[in-house]
C-alpha cells in the first residue's frame, strides 16, 4: 500500500487548499470525469418510491446482483452488439471499480503480470500495485490506439490478461471494431483475457456497435465486459458497475463481492434498471450534447497552435502543452495563473515517463459551451 500512488483525483484537489479565486477568474474543474448535476428527477423518484414502498430495498440481496438487472443487461447487450449474452453470465457490483478489481482478483496476482496501454487510467494501476502485480506499459500509437502487434511483443509465462479502455480514459480515443478484434484474437491464442472497459460507451461519436466481439459464440473463453452506470445516468453516489463475463469466471468474482460487499446498492440498482428500461431518449440527447463539447474542444485546440491535442472523445481531451514545466509542476501553475484545475500526464504513464511530462487530461464533460470558451480563452492568454 505505501508503494502505491495516492488517489490523483484526491491529490488534486489539495492543490486548491488555500488558493483564493479572483471573482471575475472563478475555478474552473476539469480534473473529474463525473457528472456534476443529479438524475433526472423521473429516476430519482423511482429511487424514492422504491425507498418508501419497497421493503426489499433495504435490506441484503443477491450477491451478483438483482435478477431483473442482470437480464435487462443481457438483453439489452445482445441486441446493441448482436451476441448472445445470458443472464448468468452477468454480475452487478459497486462501481466500475469494483468490477475491475472483482475480475482481476480471479486473474492475477503477486509476480503476475497485466497489460495496459499508456496512457493508462490510474485505479487500475494503483490495484495491480496493491495487489503485487506488474504492469507492464504498452505505449500508444498515432491517435492513442494501442496495437496488439506490439502488445505480442510484451507477453510472458507471468501475463494473465490485458486491459483497454474504449472509449479511452484518459485518451478519449475510440478504438477501432479491428484494433479490439486484433487483441482478442491476440489473448486467445495466448490463453489470455481480454478486458474491455466500456464505461463510456453510452458517448462514442459513432453508429452502431462499436465492436463485433460478443458475436464470437465462444466470447467468454477470454472476453470480460466491464460497464458503469455512474456517467449515462448521473448514479455516481450509487455505486453501481457490471462485469460481463463467463458463468464460471463470475462463480470467482462472487467470492470477491461476498467477502467486500456482501451485495450491491439495492436502490442504485433499482434506479439503473429503470433508467434502462425508460431513458433511452433521455441518454440520447446527454450523448448529443457531449459530442457537441467534444467537437468545441476540438476546434478550440485547432487555434492553440503550441498545443497538440493527441485524443478527444466522451469525457476526456488529452493534451500535450508546449510549456518548459514538467506537467506536474504545470498543472500546479495552472490553478493559480489560470484558475484551471486539470491533471498531468504524469498521473497517467509509468515513473520517469518523458511522454507524460508533457501531458494533461481535460475532463471537459463538466463544463458547458460558455465553460469551454472561457476555458480557452485563459489558456490563450496565460503567461508562467
Amino acid at each position: 500500500m505505501r508503494a502505491t500512488d495516492p488517489p490523483p483525483v484526491m491529490e488534486a484537489r489539495r492543490w486548491l487548499d488555500g488558493v483564493d479565486f479572483p471573482p471575475d477568474r472563478p475555478l474552473i474543474n476539469v480534473s473529474q470525469a463525473a457528472p456534476t448535476a443529479p438524475p433526472p428527477l423521473a429516476l430519482r423518484q423511482a429511487i424514492a418510491d422504491a425507498a418508501l414502498h419497497n421493503d426489499a430495498a433495504h435490506l441484503y440481496g443477491p450477491v451478483l446482483g438483482l435478477p431483473a438487472l442482470r437480464a435487462e443487461i443481457a438483453q439489452q447487450w445482445s441486441a446493441a452488439y448482436g451476441g448472445n449474452i445470458q443472464e448468468n453470465q452477468v454480475a452487478i457490483t459497486q462501481g466500475c471499480n469494483q468490477a475491475f478489481t472483482a475480475i482481476m482478483s480471479t486473474l492475477a496476482g503477486a509476480g503476475d503480470e497485466v497489460i495496459l496501454p499508456t496512457p493508462w487510467y490510474f485505479n487500475h494501476k494503483m490495484w495491480l500495485d496493491m495487489q503485487g502485480v506488474r504492469t507492464v506499459p504498452l505505449a500508444s500509437g498515432k491517435g492513442l490506439i494501442p496495437s496488439a502487434a506490439d502488445a505480442a511483443a510484451l507477453i510472458t509465462p507471468r501475463t494473465r490478461a490485458i486491459v483497454l479502455v474504449s472509449p479511452n480514459n484518459p485518451g478519449g480515443a475510440e478504438y477501432p471494431a479491428e484494433t479490439l478484434s486484433d487483441f482478442m484474437h491476440l489473448s486467445r491464442s495466448h490463453g489470455l483475457a481480454l478486458i474491455v472497459d466500456e464505461t463510456y460507451r453510452d458517448f462514442d461519436s459513432r453508429t452502431g456497435a462499436p465492436h463485433d466481439l460478443f458475436t464470437d459464440p465462444d466470447w467468454d473463453n477470454t472476453l470480460i465486459h466491464l460497464y458503469s452506470f455512474s456517467k449515462a445516468y448521473r448514479l455516481t453516489g450509487h455505486r453501481v458497475g457490471a462485469v460481463v463475463a463467463s458463468e464460471s469466471r463470475l462463480a470467482q468474482v462472487e467470492k470477491f463481492l461476498d467477502t467486500v460487499a456482501i451485495c450491491p446498492s439495492q436502490l442504485g440498482q433499482i434506479g439503473a434498471l429503470w433508467g434502462m428500461q425508460n431513458l433511452g431518449s433521455w441518454v440520447a440527447d446527454e450523448r448529443t450534447e457531449i459530442l457537441s463539447r467534444r467537437a468545441e474542444m476540438i476546434n478550440g485546440f485547432k487555434n492553440l497552435s503550441d498545443w497538440k491535442l493527441l485524443g478527444c472523445g466522451a469525457y476526456f481531451a488529452y493534451v500535450e502543452h508546449p510549456y518548459p514545466l514538467p506537467s506536474d509542476q504545470f498543472a500546479k501553475a495552472l490553478v493559480n495563473k489560470a484558475s484551471i484545475l486539470t491533471l498531468p500526464g504524469t498521473m497517467f504513464q509509468p515513473a520517469g515517463s518523458q511522454d507524460g511530462q508533457r501531458q494533461l487530461r481535460i475532463a471537459f464533460a463538466n463544463i458547458d459551451s460558455a465553460g469551454i470558451a472561457e476555458f480557452f480563452k485563459r489558456l490563450q492568454h496565460l503567461t508562467l
